[in-house]
C-alpha cells in the first residue's frame, strides 16, 4: 500500500488559520470578502496605521526604520524593542542597504574599520595610545592624556635644544602616538673674538645659548723660538667657568712665536679657536716687528701689531696651503701681499668649505723676517652643492656637483633598505665615491622588492640629499622538489618546502598538471593555466591546487595528487588512467604590480594509475552509491 509525504510536521487542519497571515506578509491577493483582518491591528507599536490610495498601511513613526508590523528601529539608538543592537559608544546609521554602526569619536572598532554590522561581535572601545615615546636627549614634562588628541610635550635636555620649535607627540585615531618630527640637536659652543692683551693673557667670548653649568675649556699652547723652529714650549692647560666671556693668564716664554687651541672639553663639542701671537722680548718693547694673528669668522685673520710707532707702513706676505684629509689629490695653494698703516687690520681669504688650511704670514721689510703661522679649519658650506639628482636602470644615481670643475669631491652614501612584509629584513650601507666629474653617477648594490632611503652627502657640504627609491621584485628561488618518475604505478605525496622570501615577497605555490608532451613549451609566467573544470583543461593543463603563502608552514607541508579536495579555489582531480602527464610546482611572487614565478618540474607520471588515497576514494564512492540504491528501494516500498 502507498503511503503518503512523510514528515508533515503539522495536521492539515492547522495549517488553516495562519493562511491569512501568510497571504497578507507574501502580499496575495484575497478573495472577496475576506477583509475580516484588520492591517491597522498588526501595525508595530512604534508604527501609525494610514490609509493610501484605498488602501490601509503601517508607517513606522518619526524616528524609526522598518516595515512597520514586523519591525520599528530606533534609527538613533539602534535598538530593536528592548535588545540594543550596537552597543555602546556607537552611532547607528541606515541606508537601503540596511543598518551599520560607526563608533562615537575617542573609540575605534576591534575590527580596525570605521563602520561594522550590528550583532556581528564587534564592539567599541576606547582609544588609548599608553605611554608617549621616547625623544632622544628630551624629557617629558608636564601632565599629557593618553586618549584620542592627548599631546605629550617634551624639553630639550641642557646642552641641547630644537631649533625647529617645540617638541610635541599626538595620540591618534589609530591609537598610536604621531612623533615629532623635531629633534634635540647638540648645542655647538663657538668661541668667537679671541685676542690677546698684557703679552701673555687670552680673552674670548662664547655664543648665547641654554647652557647653565660651569663649562671646561681645553687650552693647548706651542711656542717657538723666533730664531729657530725647534718647540721650546708645549703645554695643555684646562679652565673652568661660567663665564660668557672667560679669560686666563698663562706662563708663557717671551720673544716666542705661540699658536694656542681653544676648544670645549668632552662630552661637549664646540667650535674651537685659534690664535697665533709673539711675545715680546726685554729689548723689543719699541720693536714694530711683533705681531699676532687671531681668527675671525672661519674665513678672516685679525693681525695686531704691537708697535707703539703710529702710521708706519708695513707688508705682510701671505702663504696659505690647504687640503682636504679625505681626498689624497686636493690642494689650494695661493699666496698674496698686503700693505697696511693700521696697528689693527683684517684680512679675510677666498677659502674652500671642509678644508685644513695653514697660513704663513711673513713681516717683510726688515733685516729679520719675522713670521707668524696658523692653521684653521673652514666649516663645510651650508649651501647644497648637489642637484637634479635622477635614478636610471632602477638601481643607478646620476646627480649635478654644484663643485669647482676638476677639483675632487668625495660622497658619503648612508642607505637604509626595509621590506613592510618581511619585518625581520634590514639592510644598511655606509661608503663613500671620490670624483672629480660635475656629472657623477654610480650603481648600487640593492637587494630585490625592496624600499631604499639614499642619503647622498658631499663632504664640502653641511647638508644631504636624501631619495627614496623602490627595487622590482625577481623571480622567486626555484622550489625545492625532489623529482619522481612514475610508471604505471602510484604517485608519491608532493612535500611542499617554504621558500625564502630573498627576490620579494611569495605570494603563493601552484601544483599544474600538464600533458606530459607539453612539458617543453611550458612557460612558466604563463597565466592562462586554468582550473579542472574549464574548456581546455585536457589539452593544456590545468592547475589542480594553489595555496597561499600564509598558509604553508614553515617546515612543510604534503599533498596528494588527484584526492578530489579543493585547494584555495581550484578542485584537485584524479588524474585520468593510462595517460602521461607532467606536475610542476610553481612560486609565485606580486608586487608593486609586478609578478614573477618559479617552476620546478616534480614528476614525470607514464601511463598513470590511481595512488592509494584515490582508490580508498574510489571504493568509498562506490559504497555510498550503492547505499543510496538501497535507500530509495527501501523508500518505495
Amino acid at each position: 500500500m502507498a503511503r503518503g509525504p512523510r514528515g508533515a510536521g503539522f495536521p492539515p487542519g492547522r495549517l488553516l488559520p495562519l493562511l491569512p497571515l501568510l497571504s497578507l506578509a507574501l502580499g496575495v491577493p484575497r478573495a472577496p470578502g475576506a477583509d475580516a483582518l484588520d492591517v491597522c491591528a498588526t501595525c508595530h507599536e512604534h508604527a501609525t496605521c494610514l490609509q493610501r490610495g484605498g488602501k490601509k498601511m503601517c508607517i513606522c513613526k518619526y524616528g524609526f526604520v522598518g516595515n512597520g508590523r514586523t519591525q520599528c528601529i530606533d534609527k538613533n539608538e539602534c535598538q530593536f524593542g528592548t535588545t540594543v543592537v550596537c552597543g555602546n559608544h556607537t552611532s547607528c546609521h541606515n541606508t537601503l542597504g540596511g543598518f551599520y554602526c560607526i563608533c562615537l569619536e575617542g573609540y575605534r572598532a576591534t575590527n580596525n574599520n570605521k563602520a561594522f554590522i550590528p550583532n556581528d561581535g564587534t564592539f567599541c572601545t576606547e582609544i588609548n595610545c599608553g605611554h608617549p615615546p621616547e625623544v632622544q636627549h628630551a624629557v617629558l614634562v608636564g601632565n599629557h592624556g593618553s586618549r584620542l588628541g592627548g599631546m605629550a610635550h617634551y624639553v630639550c635636555q641642557e646642552g641641547f635644544e630644537s631649533p625647529g620649535g617645540k617638541i610635541t607627540s599626538v595620540c591618534t585615531e589609530k591609537g598610536i602616538w604621531r612623533t615629532s618630527t623635531l629633534s634635540c640637536t647638540e648645542i655647538i659652543i663657538e668661541i668667537n673674538d679671541v685676542s690677546v692683551f698684557n703679552n701673555t693673557c687670552v680673552r674670548w667670548q662664547i655664543n648665547p645659548g641654554r647652557i647653565n653649568s660651569k663649562i671646561v675649556y681645553v687650552i693647548y699652547i706651542k711656542g717657538q723660538r723666533l730664531d729657530s723652529m725647534e718647540t721650546v714650549h708645549e703645554e695643555t692647560v684646562n679652565l673652568t667657568t661660567d663665564n660668557r666671556t672667560p679669560k686666563v693668564c698663562l706662563d708663557l716664554y717671551q720673544g716666542t712665536n705661540y699658536t694656542m687651541h681653544i676648544s670645549i672639553a668632552s662630552p661637549r663639542r664646540s667650535v674651537p679657536a685659534i690664535i697665533g701671537f709673539q711675545t715680546a722680548g726685554d729689548d723689543l718693547l719699541e720693536d714694530d716687528r711683533i705681531f699676532n694673528i687671531s681668527v675671525l669668522n672661519e674665513a678672516c685673520l685679525k693681525l695686531n701689531r704691537h708697535s707703539k710707532k703710529v702710521g708706519s707702513e708695513r707688508m705682510y706676505q701671505f702663504k696659505v696651503l690647504g687640503q682636504r684629509w679625505y681626498l689624497n689629490n686636493f690642494y689650494h695653494a695661493t699666496s698674496f701681499n698686503f700693505t697696511t698703516r693700521e696697528q689693527t687690520a683684517v684680512v679675510c681669504l677666498d677659502l674652500y668649505p671642509a678644508t685644513e688650511y695653514t697660513v704663513n704670514v711673513t713681516l717683510l721689510g726688515s733685516p729679520e723676517q719675522h713670521s707668524v703661522q696658523i692653521t684653521m679649519t673652514t666649516a663645510p658650506a651650508v649651501k647644497q652643492t648637489i642637484s637634479n639628482i635622477s635614478i636610471f636602470n632602477e638601481t643607478c644615481l646620476r646627480w649635478r656637483s654644484m663643485k669647482t670643475a676638476d677639483i675632487e669631491e668625495m660622497y658619503l652614501f648612508h642607505i637604509w633598505g626595509q621590506r613592510w612584509y618581511q619585518k625581520e629584513f634590514a639592510q644598511e650601507m655606509v661608503f663613500n665615491i671620490t670624483a672629480s666629474s660635475q656629472a657623477p653617477e654610480t650603481c648600487l648594490d640593492l637587494r630585490p622588492g625592496t624600499n631604499y632611503s639614499v642619503s647622498i652627502q658631499a663632504l664640502s657640504s653641511e647638508l644631504p640629499v636624501v631619495i627614496s627609491l623602490t627595487t622590482q621584485i625577481t623571480e622567486p628561488p626555484l622550489p625545492e622538489v625532489d623529482f619522481f618518475t612514475v610508471h604505471g604505478g602510484p604517485l608519491p605525496r608532493l612535500r611542499l618546502r617554504k621558500a625564502k622570501e630573498k627576490n620579494g615577497p611569495i605570494s603563493s605555490y601552484q601544483v599544474l598538471v600538464l600533458p606530459l608532451a607539453l612539458q617543453s613549451t611550458f612557460v612558466c609566467d604563463s597565466e592562462e593555466a586554468t582550473s579542472f573544470f574549464s574548456n581546455a583543461s585536457g589539452a593544456d593543463g590545468y592547475v589542480t591546487a594553489e595555496l597561499l603563502a600564509k598558509d604553508v608552514p614553515d617546515d612543510a607541508v604534503e599533498i596528494s595528487i588527484g584526492d578530489r579536495l579543493y585547494y584555495g579555489k581550484y578542485y584537485n582531480a584524479p588524474l585520468k588512467i593510462g595517460n602521461d602527464y607532467c606536475i610542476i610546482l610553481r612560486i609565485t611572487s606580486e608586487w608593486n604590480k609586478v609578478r614573477r614565478s618559479s617552476c620546478a618540474v616534480w614528476a614525470q607520471v607514464k601511463d598513470s594509475s590511481l595512488t592509494l588515497q584515490q582508490m580508498v576514494g574510489v571504493g568509498l564512492g562506490s559504497l555510498a552509491v550503492v547505499m543510496v540504491l538501497a535507500f530509495l528501494s527501501f523508500s518505495a516500498v
